[in-house]
């Protein structure tokens, strides 16, 4: 089945049927550029008679893997994002994600199904540099959003996904005139299910503010606390989440942790990601938290810093900032040249994980 594609659809200013469509698809092929590759592919596999598209996962959590979706599932999911977010047809849109991931195959599925404007231009770090329109809409990772913020009143509405947002993002978003939300998702829920907003938000305010699920998802738990969902879209099937959450009723919920990630030292659980939001105040460089094997205390918390730094003067700014509990501060600090990097840049949590073992 072809995916749908609607009348009013333009690519870089161009009108496209499916026809001009699939020969530009052809023409990104054989003589775009780098990026542009990934994009021609996913045209022709989206225009083609075949129901579902493969995909692979972004590999964060472990290896990728290549799952199949079905284009009546990823069309139904652009059309959801565009009822929470009130985006029409017509709406000017930019791409400036790459199309090997989910997130940018998204992008490319709402533009030819809602009937929009888009705009597409390299994957780079500072998008907004190249592209000198207005938008409507745009989808970025956190990296592209701290290089965009002197640009960011030529944009409408922004989603950020794909990596960890710090707090010292948000407060950097207090006074943004953009509509600018958090997303939650994954490659098997066709990218995300769920926004949380932004800007506007006070220090701390953002641990309050819940994601709120797209229309019709529904939402719960199992009973280790991982989030469980229930797509409008795929009756059948059932998605059972890796990621701790505190549920608010059955369309909203607040994100703790990967339960793989859980941190239990001397009986108290951590959750790494809550406390690398507080310490990403403190820490210039890239950095994550883990648990290594202790025998007092079971696993004993460790933080691994990406590149040069002081520890010893770092260590010692942490345990004097009241906002670090006794728990938080980590038993030690390792460093590492290089952090190792997921195919979509993620950094990749297991490898560093398996270095420290090894230490």
């Amino acid at each position: 089945m072809t995916g749908k594609l609607h009348p009013e659809f333009q690519l870089n200013g161009l009108s496209c049927d499916r026809e001009a469509l699939l020969e530009v698809g052809y023409s990104y092929i054989k003589e775009g550029e780098g990026y542009e590759g990934p994009i021609g592919d996913f045209l022709l596999d989206w225009l083609s008679d075949s129901p579902s598209i493969l995909v692979k996962t972004s590999g964060s959590t472990g290896p990728p893997k290549t799952i199949e979706l079905s284009k009546k599932y990823m069309t139904a999911s652009a059309m959801a994002t565009a009822e929470f977010l009130g985006l029409h047809q017509g709406c000017k849109s930019l791409l400036c994600l790459s199309a090997l991931h989910i997130a940018g195959k998204m992008m490319l599925v709402r533009a030819m199904v809602l009937g929009w404007s888009l705009e597409i231009i390299s994957p780079s770090s500072s998008p907004l540099l190249e592209a000198r329109g207005e938008y409507d809409f745009c989808a970025m990772v956190p990296l592209q959003l701290r290089n965009s913020l002197s640009y960011l009143d030529r944009i409408k509405t922004l989603i950020v996904g794909g990596a960890p947002f710090s707090r010292k993002d948000v407060m950097s978003l207090r006074n943004a005139k953009t509509k600018i939300y958090e997303s939650y998702g994954m490659t098997e829920t066709a990218s995300h299910i769920a926004l949380k907003p932004l800007n506007g938000l006070d220090m701390g305010e953002d641990r309050v503010v819940p994601f709120i699920a797209l229309p019709g998802i529904m939402l719960s738990q199992d009973e280790t606390d991982r989030l469980v969902i229930k797509l409008p879209w795929d009756p059948i099937q059932t998605i059972y989440t890796n990621d701790i959450v505190k549920l608010r009723g059955d369309h909203q919920f607040h994100w703790l942790g990967r339960a793989d990630n859980v941190i239990n030292s001397g009986g108290v659980k951590l959750h790494p990601e809550l406390i690398e939001q507080k310490l990403s105040e403190l820490i210039d460089n890239r950095f994550i938290l883990m648990g290594l094997p202790d025998e007092e205390l079971g696993q004993r918390l460790i933080l691994v810093l990406e590149g040069i730094s002081d520890e010893s003067k770092l260590m010692t700014t942490i345990k004097q900032n009241i906002a670090i509990k006794k728990y938080e501060i980590p038993k030690e600090i390792l460093k590492m040249e290089i952090f190792p990097e997921t195919g979509n840049g993620k950094v990749n949590r297991p490898e560093i994980h398996k270095w420290a073992v090894n230490l």
